[in-house]
């Protein structure tokens, strides 16, 4: 049974999604070659410091220019069709996959075979390896290569998140990595230094903190690139790369809501539009006293003006969350609305006894956000918080170093007593698992915040269990009221997303999609003109 079709309806829908392949505007004749060069990275969650996909947590979208998953999103995020993997079937209890892989080379010339992708998994679901996704595949029960064109993967039980999960694990070599000890391959040289992928474009140099440089892979299976070169720019703030792009130093970069007027009317570049499908939240921190009163928790939704920002700061151009999604097949009827009311949040917290708890002692919020946006909103919020008593105080860091705090082992909790974050909530309703599921505390995975609800983590189970598409909705509906009730996190809104591509670029596809993707781009087609 072939669950292509089931499996793309459980995508959210993709009707506000614009993904738009780009045609020379001034009829300029295209560039034999040539170099096209980008912010890839700019943007929410930034350049990470680190190549390696099984610890990546955004940034995809330059990730999968020269490595590849099995399967892969379309472009509209709608459906999911094959990468690495020309077909795949899964069985009618929905517990065995079986994979056909495409015939294709490494970089290095050596052959990609069943036994490489046996290998990435078995790497990705070792927690000593550093990898994101240990938790997400602690289903599957064996990974098998009866051939070199064939990967059979058997699960202990069903689980219909799973192709979700493979368009994100990126196939890996067994000969370039195999002899590296897993505890030591997180942050290897080697994803930075020499990383070999199947992809159409090879690495070939990185500057640090700069750029990093890949050539054309004249042997991809999908026909030799259109451009030479794809250079990926590293920026300090995302002003610098829409400056770079401005000036022609970059023919792309991500950009802010309210950037998007400065480009929209000028025939030199297309702005391109479409939903983040991420949630953006303020979290509590678990293991910080200060949280443990819900009426506290319920405080920060009531003190925050979210449609005021929303209007002024975002322009309009994002909705509300009332829990951990938007989709209206996925939310409720009837659940807390959180209206904006500054005299209730002082009611909760004076029953709370937030006066004898913290006062207005100032409480770090941490976030990787680094835009004049988010700062404009951690301002308002701010001000909005100290209206009803709480003392906020931002700390915006880079990703590395904010990684390096919430993912910590052992510490200090009160290194961040609150962040202010974003999490994927789609295309499938199963992604946002990973950041509120007590399973998946680090290091198994990115519950950063140390979430341990049960009625959340039930929600959560049973509609990852689901396997009967029709209901799956439902489940999630109660993922939507557990968050609702509980607030593991105060929800605020999903934004739309934006990028801006030169006028020049012909066949280029950039997708809004959460964490950069991936998603089906067809890089080798990306042409400029001159």
């Amino acid at each position: 049974m072939n669950l292509k079709t089931t499996f793309s309806a459980l995508a959210l829908s993709a009707a506000l999604l614009g993904a738009l392949p780009l045609a020379s505007g001034n009829g300029n004749a295209l560039a034999q070659g040539g170099t096209i060069s980008g912010g890839f990275d700019v943007g929410p969650g930034g350049f990470q410091g680190n190549f390696n996909p099984l610890a990546a947590t955004s940034g995809f979208t330059w990730l999968v220019t020269y490595f590849e998953p099995l399967v892969i999103y379309d472009d509209k995020l709608a459906k999911i069709v094959g990468a690495l993997a020309d077909t795949y079937e899964v069985s009618a209890d929905q517990k065995t996959y079986t994979f056909k892989l495409a015939e294709t080379k490494w970089h290095d010339g050596q052959p990609f075979t069943a036994k490489d992708v046996r290998f990435t998994l078995e790497l990705a679901r070792n927690e000593k390896a550093g990898s994101v996704f240990a938790a997400r595949l602690g289903v599957v029960q064996s990974v098998e290569a009866p051939d070199d064109r064939t990967v059979v993967i058997t699960l202990s039980a069903p689980s219909p998140s799973m192709l979700d999960t493979l368009t994100k694990v990126m196939m890996l070599p067994e000969h370039a990595l195999a002899a590296i000890p897993a505890e030591q391959i997180a942050k290897h040289a080697w994803w930075s230094s020499s990383p070999i992928g199947t992809g159409p474009f090879k690495f070939t140099k990185y500057v640090a903190d700069q750029y990093v440089e890949l050539a054309a892979n004249p042997d991809y299976r999908g026909g030799k690139p259109a451009a030479d070169k794809l250079i990926n720019r590293y920026f300090a703030d995302p002003a610098a790369a829409i400056a770079a792009l401005r000036s022609g130093e970059i023919q792309f970069t991500y950009v802010d809501s309210n950037d998007v007027s400065t480009f929209s009317s000028d025939s030199n570049f297309k702005v391109i539009e479409g939903d983040s499908y991420v949630v953006n939240y303020v979290g509590f921190n678990q293991e910080v006293p200060l949280w443990q009163d819900l009426r506290i928790r319920q405080a920060f939704m009531y003190a925050i003006n979210r449609d005021a920002i929303i209007q002024s700061l975002y322009g309009g151009a994002a909705k509300p969350a009332n829990c951990v999604y938007v989709a209206d097949q996925l939310v409720p009827q009837g659940i807390e609305s959180y209206g904006y009311d500054p005299e209730k949040a002082k009611q909760l917290l004076a029953e709370a006894g937030w006066n004898k708890i913290n006062g207005d002692k100032p409480i770090t919020i941490l976030t990787y956000y680094t835009s004049p946006l988010a700062t404009n909103v951690l301002a308002a919020m701010q001000a909005m918080l100290a209206q009803v008593g709480i003392n906020i105080v931002p700390r915006a860091v880079d990703t590395p170093t904010y990684n390096s705090i919430v993912y910590q082992q052992s510490g200090n909790a009160g290194d961040y007593p609150l962040i202010y974050a974003g999490l994927q909530n789609g295309p499938d309703a199963s992604n946002i698992n990973i950041g509120l599921n007590e399973k998946q505390i680090p290091p198994a995975g990115a519950n950063i915040l140390r979430i341990r609800m049960a009625a959340v983590t039930d929600a959560l189970d049973a509609a990852l269990a689901e396997t009967d598409a029709a209901r799956s909705d439902a489940r999630y509906q109660d993922v939507c009221k557990a968050t609702n009730a509980e607030l593991p996190w105060a929800t605020m809104w999903v934004a739309n997303r934006y990028g801006v591509a030169s006028a020049k670029l012909k066949d280029f596809v950039w997708t809004p999609a959460p964490a950069g993707g991936p998603y089906q781009a067809h890089v080798e087609k990306w042409s400029i003109a001159e």
